[in-house]
Parts: C-alpha cells; structure tokens; sequence
C-alpha cells in the first residue's frame, strides 16, 4: 500500500486546483471562458477538453463522496466559512473585493477534492482501517 505523506497531499491538491482553474477562473483562461466565446458553434477540441474535464471531475467528485461523504463535504465547506469569517473580522479580507472571493471559493474547492482524495489514506493511517468500495455480491 502507498505511504500518505505531504507531498502526496501536496500532487493531489495541485491536480485538484488545475482541474476547478481549468474549468473556470476570473482570470478569463478557462474553458467555461474558451466555450462562451465559441457558442453557439463548438469546435471538436472544445468538445474533447470538455469531456476531459467532466472525467476529471467525476473521478474528483467519486472519490470524495465515497471518502468523506456529504456531510465531510459540509463540514470541511463549513470550517472554510468560519476561516473566511474569521480573515473578514480581522480586517484581513474585505467582503466588497469579489474577485478576491471567487479565487478564495475555487482554491478553497480546490482544498475540499484534495482532502477527500486523500481521506482514506489519513483515515488509514489514524485509525488503521482500510476503506473499501462495495462489490456486488455475485
């Protein structure tokens, strides 16, 4: 089995970050931003990395549901709240630089895919326990 360490953490979250920036971004390179400006016409390559995406995303998306469900989903959106709240209180942040938030909200997103895909193997290395998937009983 592989070791979890930090730079496993680290690859994860990165792959995850380049994922939600490559889909969308206030920077104006994304593909939400490359699709817009070609509609109603959509190019195969459009179609292509569109599909890449969804892949990455369903691979993303499964495998944090399955590690830390919906309610690890909440918890871990809802702690990023309280952070968030707490940079505001403290001056750090002000709420009026929207663009600042929307970076916030995708790395935090970024943040909550690397969490879940690594879950299972800090679960394993609390607790011992191995997760598995279920397999149809045949």
């Amino acid at each position: 089995m592989e070791r979890f360490t930090a730079s496993g953490f680290l690859l994860r979250w990165l792959f995850a970050l380049a994922l939600v920036l490559l889909t969308f971004n206030p920077a104006g390179y994304s593909y939400y931003h490359w699709l817009a400006a070609g509609l109603p016409k959509v190019t195969p390559a459009v179609a292509v990395c569109g599909l890449l995406l969804l892949v990455g995303w369903i691979v993303f998306i499964g495998a944090t549901l399955r590690s830390i469900g919906s309610i690890g989903i909440l918890l871990a959106a809802a702690l990023f709240a309280a952070l968030l709240w707490l940079l505001v209180s403290q001056g750090w942040l002000d709420l009026r630089n929207t663009r600042a938030l929307v970076w916030i909200a995708l790395v935090v997103l970024s943040l909550i895919l690397a969490v879940g895909m690594s879950w299972s193997h800090v679960n394993r290395r609390l607790t011992g326990q191995t997760d598995v998937d279920p397999v149809d009983g045949r």
